[in-house]
């Protein structure tokens, strides 16, 4: 029997997931800031912001941006680590990738870039002190082995960094969905010409682990001391844990 997994609220097979997922990024790439700076009215940034100062990274540091999109990350962690450090971004479709390639090179930044799944990342293990997945896991098919092999490239005393839309504070559901449901599809077919992906956005927030499982299945991959911070009452929830 073939094993399934969810696309949104949709169930199909595991086989299916990669391509639909990569489907919707293709799709909205060239569109993929502007429809951030709108959705979450520029608090992505600030999200983001936040993660780099929990991560703790130093100049001569590496660092693995899974997921990494259009580059925010991996633009604020260059500056981190400085010359002597090094700074990966990596994604598995080909066109957000060259989205984020093409801003930092616009940017003066040389950052070597990798088209790879997060569930069978191409590096040496022990090799980086931090690795960071930003609005990634939530579309990887087995989050688990995702998040294993993050564990796995980690070196001994390196962190991983999770930043995720999470369960949001209960009071807030009925708006929160409202917005998500209604508004957010319809940003996407103004914006993007893209209400689908959109919609699949909101239904794969509400199919994500809660802020408590993640920090389960983080400590299941073998990472330690985990933590998570919820910001903007839950909506989004930054976990951190450490390779030991």
């Amino acid at each position: 029997m073939n094993k399934t997994t969810h696309f949104g609220f949709t169930t199909i097979a595991e086989t299916e997931k990669a391509e639909r997922v990569a489907k919707v990024f293709t799709s909205v790439a060239n569109k993929y800031d502007v429809m951030n700076d709108l959705m979450s009215v520029g608090l992505h940034r600030l999200w983001k912001r936040f993660a780099i100062q929990v991560s703790g990274v130093r100049v001569g540091e590496r660092v693995l941006d899974v997921a990494g999109g259009s580059g925010d990350l991996s633009r604020q962690f260059a500056k981190c680590v400085g010359n002597s450090g090094q700074v990966w971004l990596t994604d598995i479709n080909k066109a957000m990738l060259r989205v984020g390639r093409d801003r930092l090179i616009d940017d003066g930044l040389n950052i070597p870039v990798a088209q790879c799944d997060a569930e069978n990342l191409p590096f040496p293990s022990n090799y980086f002190n931090c690795v960071s997945i930003a609005f990634g896991l939530r579309n990887v098919t087995h989050k688990d082995a995702a998040l294993r092999e993050m564990q796995r490239v980690l070196k001994p005393g390196g962190r991983l960094l999770v930043l995720e839309f999470s369960k949001v504070w209960k009071p807030l559901e009925p708006l929160y969905d409202a917005y998500s449901f209604k508004l957010l599809p319809k940003l996407g077919e103004l914006i993007a010409k893209d209400a689908d992906s959109y919609r699949y956005l909101a239904e794969s927030i509400r199919m994500h682990p809660s802020q408590e499982e993640l920090k389960r299945l983080m400590e299941e991959a073998g990472l330690s001391r985990v933590e998570y911070f919820n910001l903007n009452a839950g909506i989004v929830a930054l976990h951190r844990g450490y390779k030991i």
